[in-house]
């Protein structure tokens, strides 16, 4: 354990909470220049302080918090200087390399002047040498999480953050306001969610669909901030109109060195790492912060992923295999050497079927859908219309690592990929031409289709709890889709402001149509009330004739003349009178 040295400004007992950034990792092990020495200022994870520490020939790290400081010193011990206190208190001989990727809102203590923005720079400046490298983030006020941020200003930040900067007309909102303050030549990054991070450049020409925008929008949608509306949205629009750039949830500034890729970002236990080309992009995975690379082709015999096919995924990856044997059926593998070295440009085909839908074109959709089924094979890699590329001509694999356990077969993976589809097509709200009650396992069925999947055979039902054949049709694409929805992060318990409205007032209206219902049940039940009540009237009158009529009837048939009646009936129906009479007369011969 090394000893913390103690400056005026500490905190305590306090602590700054800090969140893991493999992307930001891997950004500073391509900066950070060798045997420097160096200054980290602020809290930091400690797979950034690794990072630094493996370049680096004497480090020091100045945090505000003494436990921080003393947890530092125990984990790092004598090769990592730890000084507890704030930015203001801090003197001695100017660094060589300053690396503050938390920016600077948490540099100063409770008893520290409230020194704005700029003011902060300017102290950090004075401790850089001049060639110094520094790397300084900032947080964008003006980015789409912020504006789309569903809570008030003063909740979005807790009493156990004390972040003091409220309000700074010096504090940079832009790109060109941000370089503009700085005192040296930097270059810039734009930090989506801490875990993508796109040159300024870059980002500024990236376009709806292509790689930067597509891993933006995953980088926003695996936050868990409650948006007004859906992120996907904005950063298409931003990307529309070329300011991509400007709706971060931060930027990266780096003076005195340049960043090896165009693109730094996380994909689960791995660094993907893009440089553009003039036909594409050439992309390399690293295995968590260490070196240790796996570059290769989409599939395990060597043939690229992109060569207009899915591909079969590779069984080499080490992380795919150690946990196949345990893992469910459903559960998806991550395997970084099914993405391809190089990747060509283009829109991603998710891109293309929400522009087809929202214009209605039902034609252009259905071939579209067609050539993808024939695109598609057998194979461990799960298909996504949003990583799959389409340049107008052919189709090509994205940027995703994720393989089934076992090869998959080709209808299941249609069927994965339309799902996806359709949740996110609806979850957004965007606009198509197919009927509301056609939404669902039907409507999945019917892309299916589109797509060269026979239908499924319509059998009837043997009990009220059989389920549907189209829900038997796309059962195992739901659960791959599921399963690619838990290892990509997506909120799918949280839901927007926007979504929550729109789903208010439909539900506003199904309780009008039911009220209506009810009203009108209720009308037909009073009519019938009184019908069955005028019936039972009509019998109550009936049983009474009856029971006047019976009593009536009985009081005849006891009468003597009734029974003189029957005697001259039956003597009328005597047809031989005279022959009834000589019987009578034998008879009584006889007596």
């Amino acid at each position: 354990m090394s000893d913390v040295q103690v400056v005026l400004g500490e905190m305590q007992p306090w602590t700054d909470h800090t969140t893991p950034r493999p992307a930001l990792a891997a950004l500073l092990t391509d900066v950070v220049p060798a045997n420097r020495r160096t200054l980290i200022l602020g809290p930091h994870a400690p797979q950034q302080i690794e990072s630094v520490l493996a370049h680096s020939s004497e480090v020091t790290i100045l945090v505000r918090s003494v436990a921080d400081a003393q947890q530092l010193g125990e984990d790092f011990g004598p090769c990592l200087q730890v000084i507890a206190g704030a930015l203001d208190g801090l003197e001695g001989e100017p660094y060589d390399v300053i690396i503050a990727t938390d920016g600077l809102d948490r540099v100063l203590g409770y008893d520290s002047t409230d020194l704005s923005w700029t003011e902060r720079l300017a102290a950090l400046s004075r401790l850089a040498a001049p060639d110094a490298v520094v790397v300084l983030a900032l947080e964008n006020e003006f980015s789409l999480l912020n504006l789309l941020d569903s809570r008030p200003a003063h909740e979005r930040h807790g009493d156990d953050e004390w972040r003091p900067l409220h309000d700074d007309p010096t504090r940079p909102v832009s790109v060109d306001q941000l370089k503009a303050a700085l005192p040296w030549r930097a270059e810039v990054y734009a930090d989506f969610a801490s875990r993508t991070f796109i040159r300024a450049d870059v980002s500024a020409a990236a376009r709806p669909g292509e790689l930067p925008t597509r891993l933006a929008v995953g980088a926003l949608e695996s936050d868990d901030t409650p948006l007004l509306s859906p992120a996907a949205e904005g950063v298409d629009t931003a990307a529309r109109a070329g300011l991509l750039g400007s709706i971060p949830t931060g930027w990266l500034a780096i003076a005195g060195a340049g960043a090896t890729h165009d693109v730094y970002a996380q994909t689960a236990q791995a660094v993907l790492s893009a440089d553009q080309t003039l036909t594409g992009w050439d992309t390399t995975s690293t295995i968590g912060p260490s070196t240790t690379e796996s570059t290769g082709s989409g599939s395990g015999s060597g043939e690229p992923a992109s060569s207009g096919s899915a591909g079969a995924a590779s069984s080499g990856a080490p992380s795919a295999e150690a946990s196949s044997a345990s893992a469910p059926r459903s559960a998806l593998l991550f395997d970084p050497s099914v993405v391809p070295t190089t990747i060509p440009s283009g829109v991603s085909v998710e891109t293309v079927l929400f522009r087809l839908a929202a214009a209605e074109d039902v034609p252009a959709f259905r071939k579209l859908a067609a050539d993808l089924g024939e695109w598609v094979t057998e194979s461990r890699v799960i298909v996504r219309w949003d990583d799959i590329i389409f340049d107008g001509e052919s189709f090509a694999s994205g940027v995703s690592p994720w393989v089934a356990q076992d090869c998959v077969d080709k209808d299941d993976l249609l069927a994965a990929a339309w799902v996806r589809f359709q949740d996110r097509l609806m979850g957004q709200h965007r606009r198509h031409p197919w009927p509301p009650w056609m939404v669902g396992d039907d409507l999945v069925s019917a892309w299916l289709g589109m797509s060269g999947v026979e239908p499924p055979e319509q059998l009837q039902a043997t009990s009220p709890d059989t389920a549907p054949a189209t829900a038997q049709q796309v059962a195992r694409g739901k659960e791959l889709a599921a399963a690619l929805d838990v290892v990509l992060e997506t909120r799918t318990g949280t839901v927007d402001v926007r979504t929550a409205l729109a789903a208010a007032e439909d539900a506003k209206q199904e309780l009008f149509e039911l009220k209506g219902h009810v009203y009108g049940l209720e009308r037909t039940l009073g009519f019938r009330n009184k019908a069955m009540k005028t019936r039972e009237n009509r019998i109550r009158e009936l049983r009474g004739q009856l029971q006047r009529l019976t009593s009536a009837h009985e009081r005849i048939r006891g009468s003597r003349t009734y029974a003189v009646s029957r005697v001259i009936f039956h003597a009328a129906q005597v047809r031989k009178p005279k022959t009834v009479a000589r019987k009578l007369a034998r008879r009584i011969r006889k007596r």
